[in-house]
């Protein structure tokens, strides 16, 4: 008699704590499995290559080996832009978006940044709601921003200005 192997026990990883490390060219690929189960028009290869190549920092929020997800932010001249943060669909609401998103706004912090930007679609309501609890302000619209099933939908444009430490 045989006796099929136990599945494995998703609930132990989740018990090792997640760090962030620096992307690199190595982990596009998953990058990009994870680009492409969370949105319906994801960024290419080439982008995150492309970002990786501008040395825009790039950082993964890693489980043990696994990756969990990942935020890039472009910043010049006083301001950061957070170009893309996503967390894993099967890793959502498990608070490593904020985590995620608190560690961007330090990266513009040590680079002297003065205020971070991004945009959000706004049939994303839980990006939404975590960018206003984290102190982002809407402050426009970019009409017909993003790629949407039915032509383009408007990207709502959000800013938070870095106060300097107390």
């Amino acid at each position: 008699m045989s006796v099929a192997p136990s599945p494995p026990d998703d609930h132990a990883d989740s018990l090792v704590p997640a760090r962030l490390r620096a992307m690199r060219d190595e982990d596009i690929d998953a990058v990009m499995a994870i680009e492409v189960r969370a949105y319906p028009f994801p960024w290419t290869a080439g982008i995150f290559r492309d970002c990786l190549h501008a040395a825009y920092p790039s950082w993964l929020l890693v489980r043990g080996e696994v990756i969990v997800g990942y935020g890039i932010i472009s910043i010049a001249a006083g301001e950061g832009h957070i170009l893309n943060i996503c967390i894993d669909p099967l890793e959502q609401g498990r608070g490593h978006g904020r985590r995620l998103l608190r560690s961007l706004v330090q990266v513009a912090r040590m680079h002297h940044a003065e205020r971070i930007f991004l945009e959000v679609r706004p049939s994303n309501p839980r990006a939404i709601a975590l960018y206003f609890d984290e102190g982002f302000n809407e402050i426009g619209r970019r009409p017909r921003y993003y790629p949407a099933n039915m032509g383009r939908e408007d990207a709502i444009v959000m800013a938070m200005e870095l106060l300097p430490d107390a």
